[in-house]
C-alpha cells in the first residue's frame, strides 16, 4: 500500500451481532494446546468444549435456522482433549481433528439438529506422541499437514499406512504450521526462537531457517501475499508483537508493531484478497484490524473493537459466506466462554445492500480442488480456479445426476434421513460437480446456497421455553441494605486477616462474634437486639488465648461458640443469657486431637454435640461435645483441605481439596472417602456446599487461568466430573457460597468485594441461572446469613443476612419485586425446616439414628396466599384496535375535523367573560 494512496479498506468497520445473533450454549473448555479452538467452513461451526475432559467438539451451523436459534450439538471425537482441528477447503462438511490420544481422524459431519456422526470415515495413527496440529492442503485434496510435538509430517489420507514425508525434528516445542497459498511451502514456529521453511517435495530439512523469534512463549505463523511471513509472539520484554518477514531472508523481519503487554497469545486471523489481518488475544476483549502492505507503512490500524467478553478462540469465516451486498469483507467469529460471537467487518459505501461493489471483492479462491495429493507429491503446481462473488453473474454449475443407491440401515454413513453426505473417501471430497454446485455462492445474497436454512424435522414443534431458555423467577432480586438505624456501628480493631478457610465472622439469630485483631485471639460478641453505635470504651470479649483461625456458632445452641485457634486446639465457648458482661478467659470445653494448625470447623445439621474440624495434618476428626472427646478420623487427603460440608441429611460429608479432588465420606461406616472425583483446577481455594436436595455439590473454585468458576457435581458420581461449570470473574479471592435449600438460589460473595452473585441452581439444562446481583458501597469482610425465619415475607425477602464492613455490621435483604405484596407469596415460600431445632442427638447419630428437622409455613395468620387471591376482571387500558384501524368515509373525517377544531375555539353560545364583570350604578356617573 502506498503511502500516499488512500486504502479502500481504511475505513473498515467492526460491527459486533446483536445478542439474539450469537451462538448461544457453549461450554467453551480452557485449555492448553497450539489450535485456534474454533474453525467455520461455509456452512457449519465447530469449537472445543471442556465436555469429556476435551474430547468432544462442538458443532453449529452458522446461520441460525428458520425460527431464529441455533442448535449445538456434541461430538465425542478423541478420548483425550482435541488439540487442534480444520475444515476441508473443498468440503463444507469434512472436517479433520487431532488430539493427545495420538491420533487423527475426519469426520464427515451433519446438520447439527439431525443424530451425529458416531464414528470417523477416517484414523491416522501417526505414531509420533501427542498431536498438536492439523491442516488441510490449500490446494489437492486429501493431503494433511500433521503436528507432532516436536515437528510436522505430511500425510495423504488415501494412503492411511504411513506419512509421505516426516520432516527434520525441531528443538522443542511445536507452535504453529502454515501451507503457502499456492500449496508449494509448508512454514512453521517453534519454541525454539526458529522459523522454519519447508518445501517436503524437495527435502525433509528447511530450505530456510532462521532463530528470529525474541521470546520462546506461544507464537503464531501465516503466510500472507506472495513470499511474506507474518508471525505473532512475544519480544524480549514479553510485550506482544506482529512481525513480518520475507520468507526468502529470516534472519530480520522487514515490519513490525507493537499490541501492549498482555500474557495472552494473538492468534491472527488474514484474508489474502483485502490484506486484511485480524488479531484477537486470548483473554482479551479487545480485538484489532490492520491493513498488511509490502512497503512502508506494513502495518496500518483499521479499527480497534472492544467486546463484551474475552476471547477464548477466534476464527474467519470462508469468503462465500459473506454477504457481499452488504458489502462485508470479513466475517470473525469470536469464542467465548459460553456463546460465539459474530463480527461482521464491513466497508461503509451508498447504495450497500442495494448493489454489489466489484472493486471490494476480487476473484476469490473456489472450492473445487486443482489436483489430487498423488498429484502434487509428484511435483503438481496447479492452482485452484478462482471464483468471482457478484450474485448476479453466478457461474452455475452442472449438478451430476444423483446415483441410485441400495436403501440403508438405520445409523449407517449413507443413510440420507441422517442428512449426512454419501462420500465414502477423503479423496473425493469438493470434487464432484454436484459439491461444487452446493457450495457456490446464492444468487441472491451471497451465501453458500447450502448455506440457506431449511425447516427442521422438529422445529414447528419446539415448546416456546425451550426456544426462549428457561429464565428464574428470582432473576430480578434486590439485594438493599437495611436502615442505619438497624446497623452496629463504631467496630474497633477487627481481624482482617483470617484464614481464606473461615468466613471471617458468624452470625445468629441473637448474637454476632466478630474476631479481634488483639493479642491474645479476642472475639468481640455483639448483641443483635443492641443495634447503633458501640461506646469508644473498651468492651468485654472472649480471650481465646490463641489466634483465631475458625469459629461457629452451634445452629442449635445461641449461646455456644466453638472456636479453632492456631495452636492445632478448639475451644467452645459459652455466653451467658443478654450477652457478655465480663471478658471469658475459660472455655466451656477443650478439644485436643490435631498435631497441626486446624482449617475449618463445621457443626452437624442435624444432630446435637457434633462437630467436624480439618486440619493441617490432613486429617479430618470428628468431636462428641457431650462427651469432649474425639469419635472418628477420616484420612486420605494429600494436600491442604480448603473446605468441608455436611449433607443436608447428616449422612455424609464432603470435602474439596487442594490435590485437586473432591471427596464424600460417609463417617459412620468408613474412615476413607466412599466416592472421589476431579476438583477445580486452580489452586488458590474453594468452597463446597450440598444443593439441590443434597443430590448435588456446587463446588467455588478457580479454573487454570485463575478465573473464578462454579461447577455442578452429582453426588452419585463424582468420578464422573463436573456435569456443568460456569465462569464467574477474575479475582483472587475465594466465593463463599450459600444455598437456601427453599428456593434453590445460591448467593456468592468473597472477602474484599463489593459484588455478590446470585444464582439459581437447576438440575438440567442450563444448571445455572444468573439473577441480578448486588453491589455493597464498600468492600465488605464477609457476609453470614440468618435462618429463614428471620426474613420478613411481608416484604417479600427469601433471604436475610449480616455485612461485615471495616467498622460495623449492616442487614442486608433480598427480595423479590412483587406486585400482589399484600398476599402471602407460597410460590416462593414452602414449608421451611426448623434449622434450629436438633433432630438426633449425638449419641444416637453415632449409634446410626438418622432422622430430619421438621418443616413449618412462614404464612402469617392474617395473610392469604397469592394462589387463592381473588382473580381481578383484566381491564383495558387502551381502546383495541379495530377501533384505530377501522375506515372512515370523507365525511366522518370531516365531521371530526370540524368539531375538533370548535372543541379547540370553545361553544359560541357562552357568555364573553366581560359580561360576568360587575359594573357600577347608573347615577354613580354623576359624580
Amino acid at each position: 500500500m502506498n503511502r500516499f494512496k488512500t486504502s479502500k479498506f481504511k475505513n473498515t468497520t467492526p460491527k459486533v451481532a446483536k445478542k439474539d445473533g450469537w451462538i448461544n450454549n457453549v461450554r467453551a473448555g480452557s485449555f492448553s494446546c497450539q489450535g485456534n479452538h474454533i474453525k467455520a467452513s461455509s456452512k457449519l461451526v465447530a469449537f472445543n468444549t471442556e465436555q469429556a475432559g476435551g474430547g468432544m467438539l462442538g458443532l453449529s451451523s452458522l446461520k441460525p435456522a428458520s425460527d431464529g436459534q441455533w442448535t449445538v450439538t456434541h461430538i465425542s471425537c478423541h478420548s483425550d482433549l482435541v488439540t487442534d482441528m480444520d475444515f476441508s477447503p473443498f468440503d463444507e462438511s469434512l472436517l479433520a481433528t487431532c488430539s493427545g490420544d495420538e491420533t487423527v481422524k475426519l469426520w464427515r459431519l451433519c446438520d447439527p439438529e439431525l443424530q451425529p456422526p458416531s464414528s470417523p470415515e477416517l484414523t491416522l495413527r501417526p505414531g509420533q506422541g501427542r498431536l498438536e496440529l492439523v491442516l488441510f492442503h490449500p490446494t489437492s485434496s486429501g493431503l494433511l499437514a500433521v503436528g507432532a510435538t516436536k515437528g510436522p509430517l505430511i500425510w495423504d489420507t488415501g494412503r492411511q499406512d504411513a506419512p509421505l514425508a516426516v520432516l527434520e525434528q525441531h528443538g522443542d516445542q511445536l507452535h504453529s504450521l502454515s501451507w503457502k497459498p499456492d500449496g508449494s511451502l509448508l512454514a512453521s514456529s517453534c519454541k525454539d526462537k526458529m522459523l522454519r521453511v519447508f518445501d517436503p517435495r524437495a527435502q525433509l530439512t528447511p530450505v530456510q531457517s532462521a532463530k528470529s523469534l525474541q521470546n520462546n512463549k506461544d507464537s503464531r505463523i501465516l503466510w500472507a501475499k506472495d513470499d511474506l511471513l507474518l508471525t505473532t509472539g512475544f519480544d524480549m520484554m514479553r510485550s506482544r508483537e506482529v512481525r513480518l518477514w520475507d520468507s526468502r531472508k529470516l534472519s530480520s523481519s522487514v515490519g513490525s508493531a507493537s499490541l501492549g503487554t498482555s500474557n495472552g497469545m494473538l492468534i491472527p486471523l488474514f484474508d489474502e484478497d483485502t490484506g486484511l489481518l485480524v488479531l484477537a488475544g486470548k483473554g482479551d476483549t479487545a480485538i484489532d484490524c490492520f491493513e498488511v502492505s509490502a512497503s512502508e507503512p506494513f502495518f496500518s490500524q483499521v479499527s480497534h473493537c472492544l467486546t463484551d467478553i474475552s476471547t477464548r478462540g477466534a476464527a474467519v469465516v470462508p469468503k462465500v459466506a459473506l454477504d457481499v451486498l452488504s458489502c462485508e469483507v470479513m466475517r470473525v467469529l469470536q469464542l467465548t466462554d459460553g456463546c460465539v460471537v459474530p463480527i461482521s467487518y464491513q466497508v461503509p459505501r451508498k447504495n450497500s445492500n442495494q448493489e454489489f461493489h466489484e472493486d471490494l471483492y476480487p476473484d476469490t479462491v473456489g472450492t473445487t480442488p486443482a489436483m489430487s495429493a498423488e498429484e502434487w507429491w509428484k511435483g503438481g503446481n496447479k492452482q485452484v480456479e478462482k471464483v468471482g462473488l457478484n450474485p448476479n453473474k453466478q457461474h452455475k454449475t452442472k449438478a451430476a445426476p444423483a446415483k441410485k443407491k441400495e436403501p440403508a440401515s438405520g445409523g449407517s454413513k449413507g443413510d440420507p434421513a441422517r442428512g449426512c453426505s454419501t462420500s465414502s473417501s477423503p479423496l473425493s471430497t469438493g470434487s464432484s460437480g454436484s459439491a461444487a454446485a452446493s457450495r457456490s455462492p446464492s444468487s441472491t445474497s451471497g451465501l453458500s446456497s447450502s448455506f440457506l436454512p431449511g425447516p427442521g424435522p422438529s422445529q414447528s414443534a419446539r415448546p416456546i421455553p425451550v426456544m426462549l431458555g428457561q429464565t428464574s423467577k428470582f432473576r430480578h432480586i434486590q439485594g438493599a441494605v437495611m436502615h442505619r438505624d438497624t446497623h452496629i456501628t463504631n467496630l474497633r480493631g477487627l481481624n482482617l486477616t483470617t484464614p481464606g478457610e473461615s468466613n471471617g465472622f458468624c452470625v445468629n439469630r441473637q448474637r454476632v462474634a466478630v474476631p479481634l485483631a488483639i493479642s491474645g485471639g479476642q472475639i468481640a460478641i455483639c448483641e443483635r437486639s443492641q443495634r447503633g453505635r458501640l461506646p469508644d470504651t473498651a468492651l468485654p470479649t472472649i480471650q481465646n488465648s490463641v489466634n483465631v483461625v475458625d469459629l461457629t456458632w452451634d445452629p442449635f445452641n445461641t449461646h455456644r461458640l466453638a472456636v479453632a485457634g492456631d495452636d492445632a486446639k478448639i475451644r467452645v465457648w459459652k455466653v451467658p443469657e443478654g450477652g457478655l458482661k465480663e471478658t471469658l478467659t475459660e472455655p466451656e470445653v477443650l478439644l485436643q486431637g490435631h498435631t497441626e494448625k486446624i482449617y475449618s470447623i463445621e457443626f452437624h445439621p442435624l444432630a446435637s454435640g457434633i462437630l467436624a474440624s480439618s486440619s493441617y495434618d490432613l486429617t479430618v476428626r470428628l468431636w462428641n461435645l457431650e462427651a469432649e472427646e474425639q469419635v472418628k478420623l477420616l484420612t486420605g487427603h494429600q494436600d491442604q483441605i480448603f473446605c468441608m460440608a455436611w449433607s443436608p441429611d447428616g449422612k455424609l460429608l464432603a470435602t474439596v481439596c487442594k490435590d485437586g479432588k473432591v471427596r464424600i465420606y460417609e463417617p459412620r461406616k468408613s474412615t476413607a472417602p466412599v466416592q472421589e472425583g476431579a476438583g477445580p483446577e486452580g489452586h488458590r481455594g474453594a468452597r463446597v456446599v450440598w444443593v439441590c436436595e443434597g443430590k448435588y455439590l456446587l463446588v467455588s473454585g478457580f479454573d487454570s487461568r485463575s478465573e473464578r468458576r462454579l461447577c455442578l457435581y452429582s453426588a452419585d458420581s463424582l468420578s464422573s466430573g463436573a456435569i456443568a461449570a460456569t465462569n464467574i470473574d477474575t479475582s483472587p479471592s475465594t466465593l463463599i457460597p450459600f444455598y437456601d435449600p427453599d428456593t434453590s438460589v445460591v448467593i456468592l460473595t468473597a472477602k474484599g468485594d463489593t459484588r455478590v452473585h446470585i444464582y439459581e441452581i437447576a438440575t438440567e439444562e442450563p444448571y445455572f441461572m444468573e439473577c441480578s446481583s448486588f453491589n455493597s458501597a464498600e468492600p465488605h469482610k464477609g457476609l453470614a446469613f440468618l435462618p429463614k425465619s428471620e426474613c420478613n415475607v411481608r416484604d417479600v425477602e427469601i433471604a436475610v443476612g449480616l455485612i461485615l464492613t471495616k467498622t460495623a455490621v449492616e442487614p442486608v435483604a433480598f427480595r423479590v419485586p412483587r406486585v400482589k405484596k399484600e398476599f402471602f407469596q407460597d410460590d416462593l415460600y414452602t414449608d421451611t425446616a426448623v434449622c434450629w431445632e436438633p433432630a438426633l442427638t449425638a449419641s444416637g447419630w453415632l449409634s446410626g439414628s438418622n432422622g430430619q428437622h421438621r418443616k413449618i409455613s412462614l404464612k402469617p395468620k392474617d395473610m392469604t396466599p397469592v394462589s387463592e387471591a381473588p382473580k381481578e376482571a383484566p381491564v383495558r387500558k387502551y381502546l383495541p384496535s379495530s377501533v384505530y384501524l377501522e375506515e372512515k368515509t370523507d365525511e366522518q373525517k370531516k365531521d371530526e375535523l370540524l368539531s375538533a377544531m370548535v372543541a379547540k375555539l370553545g361553544n359560541m353560545d357562552d357568555p364573553l367573560p366581560q359580561d360576568s364583570f360587575e359594573g357600577v350604578d347608573e347615577d354613580e356617573w354623576d359624580d
